[in-house]
């Protein structure tokens, strides 16, 4: 298991928070510490780059939805870069994958 590291910076015209490691109940808090600034940054979009975790549990999921909540109230776009098999099983099994706005690669972000 590795440790839990959050990176951000921006992906062409968006914030881009970047998490690692396992998004979890002990992790949560940082993550959404870290998206709530990257949605303060003005951009019209923000990516939640998950490819970099490990795991990710349903306190993670809720993580990821409440900022695609925040994002749509606000007129903004919240993207989610979809992490590896195990992240992205979280995510069909809750059917989450049909509503929130999941690209494999950066490159598929393109505009809306």
């Amino acid at each position: 298991m590795r440790s839990f590291g959050v990176e951000t910076g921006e992906l062409g015209d968006a914030a881009h928070v970047k998490l690692s490691g396992d998004l979890d109940l002990s992790t949560a808090k940082r993550a959404e510490q870290a998206i709530e600034e990257a949605e303060r940054s003005g951009s019209p979009m923000v990516v939640i780059d998950l490819r970099g975790l490990d795991f990710m549990d349903s306190t993670g999921l809720r993580v990821v939805v409440s900022a695609d909540k925040r994002a749509k109230r606000s007129g903004k776009r919240a993207v989610i870069i979809q992490g590896p098999a195990a992240v992205r099983r979280v995510f069909e099994i809750t059917r989450l994958d049909e509503r929130l706005d999941i690209v494999d690669t950066p490159e598929d972000i393109g505009s809306e």
